[in-house]
């Protein structure tokens, strides 16, 4: 059996990847990362996800870091988290500098401890534009540093990197994904807030995919 270590926030995308992965016969491990975000509510649905599927969790605290990722909308409450679609200029304010290298950086180095064969996120298509890290080339980049970082060779995966939200929405329904689990709101908070660019682009992804939105907004 395929052993993998998927980077796990509790929202959608990686949880369907986890469905997805274990569909496919993997042996996974989920790991989840406390940077400081100020939308921590992720990991506690992280925890109650893999523990639906019976899948072993991790949560590695880099929060000592926090202060060093300078004025953002995730880390820092003194900026508001933008409202509304997806746009670059609005959504720039939730870029977390080099996160995603963090992220998986951390997860390679579990998975090289595991001898697993890979590391898997849940990039998409429609994050190319606003998040750098999120590109093709960036991953193909570290794709090819984390082969060589240890004698046990650990591939990075994406597979949703052509899919958007709605593709990947679908997905989830077809493998019965448990969608009320996920979270997605950079708010925080008991519910999702409905408002901010998250929100927004769950609300429509449900919608545009015809599955039925579980999800209790404020707005």
């Amino acid at each position: 059996m395929s052993r993998t270590v998927l980077i796990h926030s509790g929202g959608i995308d990686s949880t369907v990847l986890l469905a997805h992965l274990l569909h496919q016969g993997r042996e996974v491990h989920a790991l989840s990362v406390d940077y400081g975000q100020r939308h921590r509510r992720e990991i506690e649905a992280a925890r109650e996800i893999c523990a639906h599927y019976k899948v072993a969790h991790r949560v590695a605290d880099l929060r000592a870091l926090a202060p060093l990722f300078g004025s953002n909308a995730l880390t820092d409450d003194k900026i508001a988290v933008p409202e509304g679609h997806y746009e670059e200029l609005s959504m720039k304010a939730t870029v977390v500098p080099n996160r995603n290298m963090l992220l998986i950086a951390v997860a390679a180095a579990w998975a090289m401890s595991l001898k697993a064969k890979s590391v898997a996120y849940g990039a998409h298509g429609g994050d190319h534009a606003i998040y750098p890290d999120c590109r093709p080339a960036f991953a193909d980049a570290l794709d090819q540093a984390i082969r060589l970082a240890d004698w046990h060779e650990v591939s990075l995966e994406r597979p949703f990197v052509g899919m958007d939200k709605t593709a990947i929405v679908k997905r989830g329904a077809e493998l019965g994904v448990p969608f009320a689990l996920t979270w997605s709101c950079y708010v925080g908070g008991a519910k999702h807030c409905g408002r901010c660019g998250t929100c927004v682009e769950r609300k429509e992804a449900f919608l545009r995919s015809g599955v039925v939105d579980p999800t209790v907004y404020v707005a």
